[in-house]
């Protein structure tokens, strides 16, 4: 039998503010606030934040980088809890651990958003954002977390995971047997990714500047990495893959941008795949006629839907996949801390805030 629900009136979460002294280059205030918890209104649910996890936008909206930026709102796409109260007071969700989904406006269309589609947290396209202790939600907003991951691990999941799903089996059409290129290896996004592709049953190499990154990412499942530091990088890639008796790669997933094409295309088999989604190097892909006439395509991959974040969990879920986590804050008040870990780019894996009230709740005995 469940214990009576006390619900709190207020929570404290992390807010961006415009900074309130002038600075070059700018960097935006993010300021922990007291709010009031809003009245639940049907479909709605009442979640009890225990982690969330940072992204790179976080810092860009800081830095004023990002569009759409909304003063005042909370910050943060990443969150994991347990729902404490629901409008519906029979609600199945109730006592339920769930994560939160980070996009609004992409339900299932394969090819592309339904709506105006938006990533959460810190935007003026919408309320919601993760880095906070409690969060009013809509119940078909949140997915049920695997029962094998802890909420730390499950809040550096959401953002980085339909990212890496989409970019891999959705676009990059990645089977068993394939042999595939992450580029940068260290980010949330191409970590999960190459956790994807080795429960795929895919051949994985990796390019990253730094060596201990490619040999974490070697105890992940990759079969190896060279550096991109070197200007013959693609040659030591070629030789690597035939000492692994690997002829072509079937699929390039990459975050950087410039002339990936250019670099990868005598690796790549014909009607071979590029797969950009992100431009972290340079803000355009050149191709020319030589990958046209080899039929190799380049794709772009933004996110995902509702549904692809489904099914990334599904899969997650069955290949105990456990998403790699560099850094755990306690509290939102080490929230500055991680800002400057985001800046620094020495970790390998998500940096997560670990969240929990500021006093005693007494909630559902089922949790």
């Amino acid at each position: 039998m469940a214990a009576a629900v006390q619900i709190p009136k207020t929570t404290r979460a992390l807010v961006v503010r415009k900074a309130a002294q002038a600075t070059n280059p700018v960097f935006h205030d993010a300021v922990i606030e007291e709010r009031p918890i809003p009245q639940l209104k049907a479909g709605q649910i009442l979640v009890r934040v225990h982690a969330a996890g940072f992204n790179h936008r976080d810092l860009w909206i800081r830095k004023g980088l990002y569009p759409g930026i909304g003063f005042g709102h909370v910050m943060g796409a990443d969150a994991a809890g347990v729902v404490v109260a629901s409008a519906d007071k029979n609600d199945m969700l109730l006592s339920k651990r769930v994560f939160f989904l980070p996009m609004r406006g992409w339900e299932r269309d394969p090819d592309a958003p339904e709506g105006d589609f938006t990533v959460c947290g810190g935007t003026k396209m919408t309320e919601f954002g993760a880095f906070a202790q409690y969060i009013v939600v809509e119940r078909d907003q949140v997915i049920q977390s695997p029962d094998h991951l802890d909420d730390v691990h499950m809040a550096a999941w959401p953002l980085g995971g339909v990212t890496a799903w989409r970019a891999t089996i959705v676009n990059g059409a990645v089977k068993k047997g394939d042999n595939v290129l992450i580029t940068g290896i260290g980010g949330g996004v191409a970590l999960i990714a190459v956790q994807i592709c080795v429960a795929q049953g895919a051949n994985v190499y990796v390019t990253s500047g730094s060596a201990d990154k490619i040999q974490k990412a070697v105890e992940l499942g990759a079969k190896g990495g060279v550096s991109y530091k070197d200007s013959d990088w693609p040659k030591q890639l070629g030789e690597l893959m035939y000492k692994n008796c690997a002829e072509f790669l079937s699929a390039v997933i990459d975050a950087g941008g410039g002339d990936i094409m250019g670099k990868t295309s005598p690796l790549l088999k014909q009607g071979g795949r590029v797969v950009v989604y992100g431009m972290h190097t340079a803000p355009k892909v050149t191709m020319t006629m030589r990958e046209v006439m080899k039929n190799q395509r380049l794709i772009g991959s933004t996110m995902g839907s509702h549904q692809d974040l489904i099914d990334a969990t599904n899969f997650l879920a069955k290949h105990k996949i456990v998403p790699v986590v560099s850094d755990v804050l306690d509290g939102l008040e080490s929230a500055e801390h991680g800002f400057k870990l985001l800046e620094k780019g020495h970790h390998f894996g998500k940096i997560v805030i670990r969240i929990t009230p500021d006093a005693p709740q007494t909630f559902p005995a089922k949790l």
